[in-house]
């Protein structure tokens, strides 16, 4: 006698379950990936503002290549510039919130300093 094979697979509600979440971690990514991206163009800016000699003019710099980059989240007041032996070290910290329903919200937190 021949048995029948049990059939395996995903059922149409775990189909629906899963085309759910993947879609949902779908716009968390799109949310996330546009803050990675500055954070990416604050570190670049950082590392040009550190040739800078003094507390303003490594603050002036970073404002123009904010203005030039599109960085809205950290200005030149922002940051933290000291000095390490005899070259400029200019440092960062700041937090991004995305909301993600209700009551939940997704905090990067974001720090680096020039190179």
């Amino acid at each position: 006698m021949a048995l029948k094979r049990q059939q395996q697979g995903l059922t149409f509600v775990g189909l629906l379950i899963v085309g759910v979440l993947l879609a949902y971690t779908g716009v968390i990514l799109a949310q996330v990936a546009p803050t990675y991206i500055e954070y990416m163009a604050v570190q670049k800016a950082v590392d040009k503002a550190a040739a800078g000699t003094t507390v303003a003019e490594v603050r002036s710099t970073f404002d123009r290549a904010a203005q030039i980059d599109d960085i809205r989240t950290i200005t030149g007041k922002d940051l933290t510039v000291g000095k390490e032996g005899d070259r400029v070290v200019v440092s960062f910290a700041y937090l991004r919130e995305i909301h993600l329903a209700g009551p939940a919200h997704l905090v990067m937190k974001y720090e680096g300093r020039s190179k």
